[in-house]
C-alpha cells in the first residue's frame, strides 16, 4: 500500500496552543477513511526520533493505519512551555489531540495511543482517563508506577539516575524550534523557552516518598479506570519492566504481555537479541481492537516472556540465549515458590537453618559491576562478574545443581534483620553461578525505612530486630544442572543510587532469612511458540558523519582512597554518533561524560558531576548547548547545582544558573 507523508500538520487546541505533528496516511484514506495510531512525546518528530519513527509509523500506514506523531506542548515545534514530565496538561492536551484526530476525514473515528519509555506512560495515563475515541494502547518499557518504578527512585533509594535523566532534558528542552517550519517567529518562542526552563532533577529529587506528586500518573491509584484492551512491551534488560507483570494481574481488560531480553529498545530492534517482529503483532492487536478483525489476538495467551540461559558475564552483550514461553492467565498457578534458607554457614538450602546473626558493613563503592540501571543496548552496559563485588557482600550459595529449573516472575527474599543506624540501605542480587563466574540474574534495593511502604516511612530502631520482604526485579531465566544460584546482600550500590547518610551496619539473622525462587514447570506448548521476525517500512534518509566513541572505566586511588567511576559518550549519547538527517539537512551530535566518586568509608564523600555538549544544526544555523550539574550531600541535605549555556552560531544567547538546597527525607 502507498503511503503519504505529511511532514508538519498543526492540531489545535481549545486555548489557541498549536501542536506539531508529522502524520503518515495510506494513500486512499481520504476517500475511505482509517484508524489512526497516536505516539505523543516530547523528544522532536523533526530529528529527534525521525530515525525510529519513519520504519515505524511508515510500516502502521502501509497496514491500513493513519500514523500520527505529535510533539508535546512547548517542545519541537509545537507552541508552549512545559514545565515538567506526565502534567494534567499534557494529558488534557492528549485528549483534545485524539478527539481531532477522529473527527479528521482520513479517520474512521477509531484511535489507538502507544509509546515507548515517555509515550508508554503516557498511553496508560490518558487510556486511565477514557477518552471516547480511544480504542485500545500499546504501552513499551513504561510504569504504573512513578515511584517505584521510574528513573528517579528504587525502592526508596534515589537513583543517580535522576541527576542523568535531569540533565538530558535541560539539553532537549533548550533545543530551538526549527525556522524551516515556523519562521521568524522561531527565535522569540525559543528564548521563551530557554528562560522558563525548570531544573528538573531538584524537582523530582525533592518528592522521596510516595506522595501525591508521584500518585498523579500512576495508573496502580484505580486499575478499574482503564477500560481498554491493553497490550504491554517489557524486557529483562530494561529498567521498567515489573509494571509488565502487574498490569496482567490487575489490569480486567482484554490484555497481552511480551517480554524479551531487550534494553529499552523497541522490540523490532531489541538488543540484546533476538529481536521479534513486534510491528507485526502491534498491527494484529490494532486490527482486532481498531478495525473490529476477529484474528485471534483476545485468546492468546496473557504472558508471552523469554527465559534467559546462562551467558558469561560480559559489559557487552548483543545476543541473549534462551528460549519463549506462554502463560494463559496470570499469575499463572503452576508457578510456585522454591525456597531456599540462607544459612549460617553462607549457604543456600532446602533444609531448616540454625538461627545465627552475621553482620554486614560494605564499602561505599560497592555495586560497579551492577551496569547501568537502564540498559538501552550500548556498550559495556550489563553487568559484570558480580564476584567483583562479592567481597564487600554477605553472600549465600546453593549447593551445585542436579537438575536446572526456571524462574519466571519475582523472586522473594524474607529477611530478619537489625541495624545500628536508624536510616540503612540493602542492596541484594540473585546470580548464576558457573566455573567461578557469577551472572546476574535479578536484583533489587530499597531504603529499610520503607520496609512498610513508601508513602510513610519510618526510622529503624537501632539495635532492633525487624523482618523485611525485599521483591527482586522480575525475570525470567534457567538455573541449568551444574551451576549454583548465589545471593549477595550489601549495604551499599555505587555507583546506581544516592549513599545514605550514614554507612550502616546490618545483622542479618541466619536460619530465619530464606529465599523463594519463583519455579514455571515446563509446557509442552512452549515448543509451539513462534514470534516473527523484524520488519519494517522505509528507512529515515540518514548520513553518520562521525562513528563517535564510547568509554566506562572505574578505578581505585589506592592513596587517596577514592573510587572513580566514569562513563563517556563522545558524539552520540547511546553510542550512534554524528548524524545528519538528509531530508532536513540538520545534523546532530550529543556527548555526555558523567563522572561519579565516593570513598570506601564515607558516604558524604560522595560526588557525581555530569558534562554536555549537544550540537545542532545546518550551514548558516547552529545551535551549541553546554551543560554542567553536580550533586553533592551532607547528612541531613542534597546540594544540586546546574549551569546552562546556549550559543547561536557562536554567540551566547542565554545562560541559566540553578543552585538547590533539599532537605532529606529519611533518604
Amino acid at each position: 500500500m502507498s503511503v503519504n507523508v505529511l511532514e508538519t500538520v498543526w492540531i489545535p487546541l481549545a486555548d489557541g496552543t498549536r501542536l506539531s505533528a508529522r502524520l503518515w496516511l495510506p494513500e486512499d484514506a481520504e476517500q475511505t477513511p482509517v484508524p489512526a495510531v497516536l505516539e505523543y512525546i516530547p523528544y522532536r518528530l523533526r530529528d529527534g526520533t525521525r530515525g525510529r519513527d519513519e520504519p515505524m509509523h511508515g510500516y502502521f500506514a502501509a497496514s491500513g493505519y493513519a500514523a500520527i506523531r505529535v510533539d508535546m506542548r512547548g517542545t519541537g515545534e509545537s507552541d508552549g512551555l512545559m514545565a515538567d514530565e506526565y502534567l494534567q496538561q499534557e494529558q488534557d492536551d492528549a485528549l483534545e489531540v485524539i478527539a481531532w484526530i477522529a473527527a479528521q476525514p482520513w479517520c474512521s473515528g477509531a484511535v489507538g495511543m502507544m509509546g515507548k519509555s515517555w509515550g508508554g506512560f503516557n498511553s496508560l495515563q490518558v487510556a486511565f482517563r477514557r477518552p471516547p475515541a480511544l480504542k485500545a494502547i500499546i504501552t513499551a518499557y513504561s510504569t504504573d508506577d512513578r515511584f517505584t518504578d521510574d528513573i528517579h527512585f528504587m525502592g526508596g533509594c534515589l537513583l543517580n539516575d535522576n541527576l542523568w535523566w535531569g540533565t538530558i532534558m535541560l539539553a532537549y528542552q533548550a533545543r530551538p524550534l526549527d525556522p524551516d517550519v515556523v519562521g521568524a517567529r522561531w527565535k522569540g518562542e525559543w528564548l521563551k523557552r530557554l528562560e522558563a526552563m525548570p531544573f528538573f532533577p531538584a524537582i523530582w529529587a525533592g518528592h522521596q516518598r510516595y506522595d501525591a506528586y508521584w500518585k498523579h500518573g500512576s495508573v496502580r491509584e484505580d486499575w478499574g479506570a482503564i477500560t481498554c484492551p491493553v497490550m504491554a512491551i517489557g524486557g529483562w534488560a530494561d529498567s521498567y519492566t515489573n509494571a509488565v507483570p502487574r498490569l496482567m494481574e490487575h489490569l480486567r481488560v482484554p490484555r497481552r504481555a511480551i517480554i524479551g531480553p531487550w534494553g529499552h529498545i523497541y522490540p523490532q530492534d531489541g538488543v540484546p537479541g533476538p529481536a521479534i517482529g513486534f510491528l507485526q503483532e502491534a498491527v494484529r492487536w490494532w486490527d482486532r481492537w481498531l478495525k473490529g478483525i476477529e484474528n485471534g489476538v483476545d485468546a492468546e495467551p496473557v504472558m508471552t516472556a523469554y527465559i534467559n540461559d546462562y551467558v558469561r558475564p560480559h559489559g557487552t552483550r548483543t545476543a541473549q540465549p534462551g528460549r519463549w514461553v506462554a502463560e494463559p492467565v496470570w499469575p499463572a498457578p503452576a508457578i510456585r515458590a522454591r525456597r531456599l534458607v540462607l544459612t549460617a554457614g553462607h549457604q543456600l538450602d532446602e533444609g531448616a537453618g540454625t538461627p545465627a546473626d552475621i553482620t554486614i558493613r560494605s564499602p561505599q563503592s560497592h555495586g560497579k559491576a551492577g551496569g547501568e540501571w537502564m540498559g538501552t543496548g550500548c556498550p559495556g552496559e550489563m553487568p559484570t562478574d558480580q564476584s567483583l563485588d562479592d567481597g564487600g557482600a554477605l553472600v549465600f550459595e546453593s549447593a551445585v545443581l542436579g537438575e536446572g529449573f526456571d524462574v519466571l516472575g519475582a523472586p522473594l527474599l524474607d529477611l530478619e534483620l537489625a541495624s545500628d543506624s536508624p536510616v540503612a540501605q540493602i542492596a541484594v542480587r540473585l546470580s548464576d553461578v558457573f566455573e567461578g563466574e557469577a551472572t546476574r540474574v535479578s536484583y533489587q534495593v530499597l531504603n529499610l525505612t520503607h520496609r512498610n511502604g513508601h508513602e510513610h516511612p519510618e526510622p529503624l530502631e537501632p539495635g532492633v530486630h525487624f523482618r523485611v520482604c525485599v521483591k527482586l526485579n522480575d525475570c525470567g531465566h534457567h538455573f541449568a544442572a551444574g551451576h549454583s544460584i548465589r545471593i549477595s546482600i550489601a549495604t551499599a550500590c555505587w555507583p546506581m543510587i544516592w549513599p545514605a547518610p550514614a554507612a550502616a551496619t546490618l545483622t542479618l539473622r541466619a536460619g530465619r532469612s530464606y529465599l523463594d525462587l519463583p519455579v514455571r514447570p515446563p509446557r509442552d506448548s512452549d515448543a509451539d511458540i513462534r514470534l516473527p521476525a523484524p520488519a519494517r517500512g522505509p528507512l529515515a534518509p540518514i548520513t553518520q558523519l562521525d562513528p563517535g566513541r564510547i568509554a566506562r572505566v572505574s578505578s581505585q586511588d589506592h592513596v587517596s582512597g577514592l573510587n572513580t567511576y566514569i562513563t563517556e559518550g563522545v558524539g552520540g549519547l547511546f553510542g550512534e554518533g554524528v548524524l545528519r538527517f538528509d531530508e532536513t539537512g540538520t545534523e546532530l551530535g550529543h556527548s555526555l561524560k558523567r563522572e561519579l566518586t565516593i570513598r570506601d568509608d564515607d558516604p558524604l564523600s560522595a560526588r557525581y558531576v555530569l558534562t554536555q555538549r549537544y550540537d545542532m544544526g545546518r550551514d548558516g544555523w547552529r545551535i551549541a548547548i553546554d551543560s554542567v550539574t553536580a550533586m553533592t550531600s551532607d547528612a541531613t541535605h542534597f546540594f544540586l547545582t546546574g549551569d546552562l549555556t546556549v550559543r547561536e552560531n557562536g554567540t551566547e544567547v542565554a545562560h541559566r544558573r540553578w543552585d538547590e538546597t533539599i532537605a532529606r527525607d529519611l533518604a
